[in-house]
């Protein structure tokens, strides 16, 4: 009797990894097993519920170069940076609607978001006016200074 050949995308290991990410809260963990990487990562868009995205890649041969190149946010001109450690939050409170959302139009000055350091609430406001065309962390995520959280063209 032979065995079927395995199918190239895992279900059960991406199902256990989605369920790593919930009960860790990280946001992405990869793992990589023969010339196989799996990354399962948490969406950067804003939603009522965090979902999880999965990418499934066949690792390039040696000599032979990844034909997609992600681009880096933090190199977009548009891109709004945390000038904070502390935790992002999408609404004023909870339940609220988000102050924004992927094709908002906003006004210089406009708040973005808020993050929370040290029990204060600080808004984020917009440095120009455009069209929210990312939103790059989830409503209670820890964010670092220096970090993108939205970009706006």
């Amino acid at each position: 009797m032979s065995k079927s050949p395995k199918s190239i995308i895992d279900r059960d290991l991406i199902h256990e990894l989605t369920a790593l990410l919930d009960e860790t809260g990280l946001t992405e963990i990869e793992i990589e097993q023969d010339g196989r990487r799996i990354r399962v990562a948490r969406g950067t868009m804003m939603a009522a519920a965090p979902s999880a995205a999965v990418r499934v890649e066949v690792a390039p041969q040696p000599g032979t170069e990844a034909a997609v190149i992600p681009i880096d946010p933090s190199k977009h001109p548009g891109v709004v940076i945390s000038p904070m450690v502390g935790t992002a939050y999408a609404a004023p409170e909870p339940g609220a609607k988000p102050f924004i959302d992927i094709g908002s139009k906003v006004k210089a000055g406009d708040t973005l978001l808020i993050v929370e350091a040290m029990k204060t609430m600080n808004q984020i406001p917009a440095p120009r006016a455009g069209t929210v065309i990312q939103v790059l962390f989830e409503d209670g995520q820890p964010v670092e200074f220096g970090e993108p959280l939205v970009i706006i063209e």
